[in-house]
């Protein structure tokens, strides 16, 4: 179970299912941590979420599970909540989404884990926190929902939207892995543990950023514009010839080389269009005037010609494209994780590191796949209070 990457010799107790927690501790493994997850009896809810599938395996599932070992327990179970512990015994981090006071009777909740296991670094990932909302069931919609992204995010005449990927629960699984890892940082050489704690709502009212700081800084209600953004003009959509085109003018540099490029410079110099401010003020006048022009061409032809003249500029794409897309530019989005017929093609882990980059020895493993190897670690390997001593 050795690994290589920055992380090799951190174990990690993966007792999470379903998105924030895995994606958290896939990330994890691919820096080199040995990540057990340990899985009920019926495994993580995940395996079973089809459409769409590879080979009857759930792309969903496969999304966030490489380079982890597989072992099931059934926690009611004293001889597997012993084996439960033994893991947790040997591990430097116990990551689990259980909802709060779950896991009390496993000895598992917070306070029993601090005082048994005082060296482990123990992250709890919850829904909506473990006071008032502990009783709110941990899913990405919820969190969408009370937070305020769905009501920002739509056609301002059309009703409220979810993002299109359960995108608070990516964040959380970012902001879990940061912890842990500052955990790690601040633990030094010493054997001092820490819980981590962090919930949905509260990585979603961080990750609306601009939005939520107007709420709190401002009184600012933000409401849906659709693909209009509330401080910039242009950026977004605009229709061409065929079909629409991204365009993002995020100064006056850029809207000057738009419109020098779209053969309407007399548009940087007209006084309703000068500033941010004004543009943003005279968005409906300027749009009509960018869509004329934009007109003469295709949005193909348009990034091309946007491209070479420093707009920024994008096509709107499928997903199936938008991996086409990081190809041509060299990105190498698909990585085959695994070796042999075990192999899978999964997206890369976006974080590029020239000396220990991240790693795919392992596919996403079977339900229960390395039950033996775990087991066989486990005699071969003393506890961490044991070695510390």
């Amino acid at each position: 179970m050795a690994s290589a990457g920055p992380l090799s010799g951190v174990v990690v107790a993966d007792f999470s299912r379903v998105l924030a927690g895995p994606y958290c501790t896939m990330l994890l493994a691919d820096l080199g941590a040995t990540v057990i997850k340990v899985e009920s009896p019926g495994g993580d809810d995940t395996r079973g979420w089809i459409p769409p599938q590879r080979d009857g395996v759930s792309t969903y599932y496969l999304s966030v599970n490489r380079n982890k070992q597989s072992i099931v327990l059934d926690l009611k179970n004293q001889d597997d909540l012993n084996m439960a512990h033994q893991i947790i015994d040997r591990a430097d981090v116990f990551v689990e989404n259980f909802k709060p006071g779950g896991l009390q009777q496993f000895g598992l909740d917070a306070e029993s884990v601090a005082e048994r296991w005082p060296h482990l670094i123990h992250a709890s990932i919850t829904g909506f926190g473990t006071h008032g909302g502990a009783s709110m069931p941990g899913y990405d919609l919820l969190a969408q929902a009370v937070s305020g992204m769905m009501h920002v995010t739509g056609s301002a005449d059309g009703p409220p939207q979810r993002a299109g990927v359960a995108i608070f629960d990516v964040v959380a699984g970012l902001h879990a892995a940061v912890g842990i890892l500052a955990s790690l940082i601040d633990r030094g050489g010493t054997a001092k543990g820490q819980h981590v704690s962090l919930n949905l709502l509260s990585s979603a009212l961080s990750s609306l950023v601009n939005q939520s700081e107007g709420a709190v800084a401002a009184g600012n209600s933000p409401v849906r514009m659709g693909n209009e953004h509330p401080s910039l003009f242009p950026y977004g959509p605009f229709r061409t010839r065929d079909r629409d085109i991204v365009i993002c003018c995020g100064n006056d540099a850029q809207f000057r080389r738009l419109v020098e490029c779209l053969r309407r410079s007399d548009l940087a110099d007209d006084p309703r269009f000068t500033t941010m401010e004004q543009r943003n003020a005279q968005r409906a006048d300027l749009r009509a005037a960018l869509e004329t022009a934009l007109d003469a061409a295709t949005a193909e032809e348009w990034f091309e010609r946007l491209q070479r003249a420093g707009v920024p500029c994008s096509p709107i794409l499928t997903v199936q494209e938008g991996v086409r897309f990081a190809e041509d530019l060299g990105l190498e989005p698909v990585v085959d994780a695994g070796a042999g017929v075990d192999t899978v093609p999964t997206v890369r882990n976006p974080i590029g590191m020239s000396r220990t980059p991240p790693r795919y020895d392992k596919a996403p493993p079977a339900l229960g796949a390395d039950a033996a190897e775990v087991e066989a670690w486990i005699l071969r390997t003393p506890p961490r209070a044991d070695r510390r001593a």
